[in-house]
């Protein structure tokens, strides 16, 4: 499909970031094209995960992408959530920077499929923290508004694959 700009945090015009998405009612072809340039755009920018106000589209949509098992999630809500997890944390929206973030280590979500077919998914470990950052930026937070300490530069290994939520 196509590769779509990513939003960064604090360009001009970029103020979706920091807004509320509206609630998808039906799967339209154009919330099916949305969520294939999402999946393109995250694994061209080796993301694990991209929310649609990301890529400008104040949507309640959300792909991740964690272990090689892709998840399409349509208006998410976090059903429960449990036990503690803190480490490093990065955001394609926020290139070149991380900072560590304390996330519940079990998240259990209620979600819609690309067909709005209602599901239930269930993570730990990175997929409970991916599913936290993601649906945030649902709702205009970013993880920089959680982080601990201060915003760092990442350290890039040429040797390994950065990846960003």
């Amino acid at each position: 499909m196509a590769i779509r700009n990513i939003r960064i945090l604090g360009e001009d015009g970029d103020e979706i970031l920091s807004k509320t998405a509206k609630e998808v009612i039906e799967v339209t072809p154009r919330i099916k094209e949305l969520i294939q340039d999402m999946f393109d755009t995250m694994h061209e920018a080796f993301g694990v995960g991209l929310a649609a106000p990301q890529v400008g589209v104040r949507k309640r949509v959300v792909v991740i992408e964690v272990e090689e098992v892709p998840y399409v999630l349509i208006n998410p809500v976090v059903l429960e959530k449990s036990g503690e997890q803190t480490g490093p944390e990065g955001c394609l929206s926020v290139p070149g920077k991380s900072g560590t973030v304390t996330r519940p280590n079990y998240v259990k979500v209620k979600a819609f499929n690309e067909n709005m077919e209602e599901y239930i998914i269930e993570g730990t470990e990175l997929l409970a923290r991916c599913l936290c950052h993601e649906i945030d930026h649902l709702d205009g937070v970013m993880y920089v508004d959680k982080i601990e300490g201060e915003l760092e530069e990442d350290e890039i290994d040429e040797d390994e694959d950065e990846l960003d939520l």
